[in-house]
């Protein structure tokens, strides 16, 4: 991790490694539980073979084929796991510039945070609809009532995510 990059921590609770698995799972093409389970220890989180189980098993994640032939864990609800981080994947990226196009009036960058305007009552679904994909240079967001501000891990994130909001924003 880079200097003045700040690390994502996480409490000892059954919901933070239940969100780490499945960050782990959108993030990482997994293809055994012992895979998952260092990149949990990395995260410093412990969990043993039987619990990790019964977590993929709640979440619905199966063994699914990807395009190149890998078997690898994804959560069932439709999306295969992103190679990398670095985008969404095409069908994430379609999702949410459909509900985007209608709720987003305008963005702007400012620092590392980006301020999302919608109308009256439509942040707190615009802030879940971006938290619930892997963005790399994406903290988090804070929702209103019709603002979000999407946290970035520094400059650079904050004006390469604006402009990709707007864009899909604008589709």
């Amino acid at each position: 991790m880079s200097e003045g990059t700040p690390s994502l921590q996480r409490p000892a609770t059954r919901a933070a490694r239940l969100s780490a698995i499945e960050q782990a799972l959108a993030t990482h093409i997994i293809t055994s539980q012992s895979q998952l389970s260092k990149i949990l220890i990395d995260e410093g989180i412990a969990v043993t073979q039987a619990t990790l189980s019964r977590d993929l098993d709640e979440m619905h994640a199966v063994k699914t084929r990807l395009q190149d032939g890998t078997v690898a864990y994804a959560v069932a609800r439709g999306a295969a796991p992103a190679a990398d981080g670095d985008e969404v994947g095409q069908r994430g990226e379609a999702q949410m510039a459909r509900v985007l196009s209608g709720l987003v009036t305008s963005v702007a960058a400012a620092r590392n945070l980006v301020v999302v305007h919608t109308p009256s009552g439509a942040a707190q679904y615009v802030a879940s609809v971006i938290d619930k994909q892997p963005l790399d240079g994406v903290l988090g967001t804070i929702a209103g009532d019709d603002t979000v501000m999407v946290i970035c891990a520094d400059d650079d994130a904050a004006a390469s995510r604006s402009d990709w909001l707007l864009t899909l924003a604008s589709k």
